[in-house]
């Protein structure tokens, strides 16, 4: 919280994106018992267990609600399964009359577990531990609609908004006032900030940026502090580039989320001097470990270290990553902030 406060700290705090999850014996364990994805996300006992796990074992400085991005689908009455092989499947939009198959409104009675959840982990956390809240972005939560699932380059998205563009705009609409109105929620419950995940920010042309990411996350960032004017935003859109000034400026975020392909020098001079910064350790660097992850970590924490910075992945950790390379990379990041020295003012 003092990083997005803008503080910088001699020892960067880490959390890890996905750091509840497959990659964890005790959390595929649970996982067993629960025959749905979905009836996981909205028990708050075990929610709360999941996202407290990661926080047992490895001590990060913040917790992340364990959930999913496609509640907000689901409680815009959008029918949705998770499969173990495919993933979420929707029932795609598609057209006109598909939008119509969806609420205006979110169904707040769905998520009241997630919120229950929050309030059982904000009573269970260390007292110096974060918990972080969390919602996809408009633009992200579509792709998935629309196709009725996660596709590659999210063609059915990006077809449906150059077709239909109305419809695209009403769509955009209601994941907006619902997604301001779930985060709202959140804090409500009990989180002390919100991560904004645009995953598919990055397939977006340059005008097509503007209006289906920077305009929504906008929006919903303004809407949160009408009620709550010291709520915490970290804005996550992958892929933006340089287009992460733009971002940054208009959005209104406390920190900005980089991934793994940023350049350092532009994310150091262009963005961290500007605002607060987290990321960027590429996901398949930590899967593989050894000296590749320990020279990726020094790296980023040299590029970083002179000004507010959250240390985490560039993405989720993946499935197969090993228990060990996560505590290597936690001992490591703490090891270096230790023996760093602040920089002359």
């Amino acid at each position: 919280m003092q990083v997005l406060a803008g503080k910088r700290q001699t020892v960067p705090p880490v959390w890890l994106m996905r750091q509840a999850g497959r990659y964890l014996p005790e959390y595929r364990a649970l996982r067993q018992k629960i025959g749905n994805f979905l009836d996981l996300c909205l028990d708050p006992k075990l929610a709360a267990e999941v996202t407290l796990q990661p926080i047992r074992r490895f001590g990060f400085d913040a917790a992340i609600l364990f959930s999913d991005i496609l509640v907000v689908p689901y409680a815009l009455g959008q029918n949705i399964a998770f499969t173990a092989v495919d993933g979420p499947r929707l029932d795609a939009i598609g057209d006109a009359e598909g939008l119509c198959k969806i609420r205006n409104e979110l169904d707040h009675e769905r998520l009241a577990p997630v919120y229950e959840t929050i309030a059982r982990v904000k009573n269970e956390l260390p007292p110096d531990c974060t918990l972080l809240g969390f919602c996809g972005a408009p633009w992200t939560l579509a792709t998935y609609m629309i196709a009725g699932a996660g596709t590659p380059d999210q063609i059915p998205a990006r077809e449906f908004a150059y077709r239909a563009p109305q419809s695209f705009r009403e769509l955009l609409n209601i994941l907006i006032e619902a997604s301001a109105s779930y985060l709202i929620r959140q804090f409500e419950a009990g989180v002390d900030a919100v991560q904004i995940f645009d995953t598919w920010a990055g397939v977006l042309p340059d005008d097509e940026f503007d209006r289906c990411c920077i305009e929504p996350c906008a929006r919903i960032v303004a809407a949160v502090r009408a009620r709550m004017p010291n709520a915490k935003f970290i804005g996550f859109p992958r892929g933006a580039g340089s287009r992460l000034k733009r971002y940054m400026d208009a959005v209104g975020v406390d920190a900005v989320g980089l991934d793994w392909t940023i350049d350092f020098a532009f994310a150091r001079d262009e963005v961290q001097r500007r605002k607060p910064v987290q990321g960027n350790l590429d996901p398949v660097v930590l899967l593989v470990g050894g000296r590749s992850l320990d020279h990726s970590i020094d790296r980023i924490m040299e590029n970083f270290k002179a000004g507010p910075f959250i240390f985490n992945l560039g993405h989720g950790v993946l499935p197969d990553t090993p228990i060990a390379h996560v505590e290597r990379l936690v001992a490591r990041v703490r090891g270096a902030g230790l023996r760093e020295q602040p920089p002359h003012v």
